[in-house]
């Protein structure tokens, strides 16, 4: 029990929160490496998950490539990051990302192959390009899958970027292994705690997201209703079927 009470004083103490060392800049901290993080697994798992999708080849390589990179062990992977690249932000980052591409990689994949047979081919009636297939329809209509393979993405990696106060940067993950080297294991309660509070805040943006932007219902367009103003997929069926 006094380890719960220390951790509570500690959380609620005001002076923990400011400061070069403070609650607010570790939180900080933990965001960006967690932003960049799954920036940069977006750029190499969203592209790839679409063409494949698009296509419908290279299934069963992707398939293995993923299953991959998830059985790979991230902080055995950090260190030998470290051995070859030295301290610094690029090992933990490269570690992050082979935990944020396969959620983002299978979103991207499934939200394309999941639309409907009959909407593509009808599309391809029109007129309408390959490229204009997959950005004008397959993507919009994929968009709550994709968002879905971010929001595991996000999660994963916020709650693995603790991983980087192992090669002395900051986040949220110094409460822990401070207190562990410290045995001050209310620290330890302290940044577990702030780990899963902001995930599971990040969680509940995501699925709100997910839920707005869910083809078909109008919440999008209720919530912003200046893009009713635009109607960007249908204009450019118009230009395609003319041409």
């Amino acid at each position: 029990m006094n380890l719960f009470l220390d951790a509570w004083h500690y959380l609620t103490d005001s002076a923990n929160w400011g400061g070069p060392t403070g609650i607010q800049t570790r939180i900080g901290q933990h965001l960006w490496y967690s932003f960049l993080a799954v920036a940069l697994s977006a750029v190499v798992a969203v592209p790839l998950g679409l063409v494949i999708g698009h296509t419908r080849r290279g299934a069963a390589l992707l398939v293995g490539f993923a299953n991959a990179m998830r059985a790979l062990p991230t902080l055995g992977l950090l260190t030998f990051m470290v051995l070859l690249l030295g301290l610094g932000l690029i090992p933990p980052l490269l570690a992050l990302v082979t935990v944020g591409i396969p959620p983002l990689l299978a979103g991207a994949y499934a939200g394309i192959t999941n639309v409907s047979a009959n909407v593509v081919d009808a599309s391809r009636a029109m007129g309408m390009t390959e490229r204009q297939i997959l950005f004008r329809v397959e993507v919009p209509n994929a968009l709550p899958i994709l968002l879905t393979g971010l929001r595991g993405a996000t999660l994963q990696v916020v709650a693995t970027a603790t991983i980087a106060a192992y090669v002395n940067l900051g986040g949220l993950g110094r409460y822990i292994f401070d207190g562990i080297s410290l045995y001050r294991y209310d620290r330890v309660l302290v940044g577990a705690l702030l780990v899963a509070v902001l995930a599971m805040a990040l969680d509940g943006l995501m699925a709100l997201l997910t839920w707005v932007t869910a083809p078909g219902t109008g919440r999008l367009r209720r919530k912003f209703p200046h893009s009713s103003d635009e109607p960007e997929v249908a204009a450019p069926a118009r230009t395609s079927a003319s041409a």
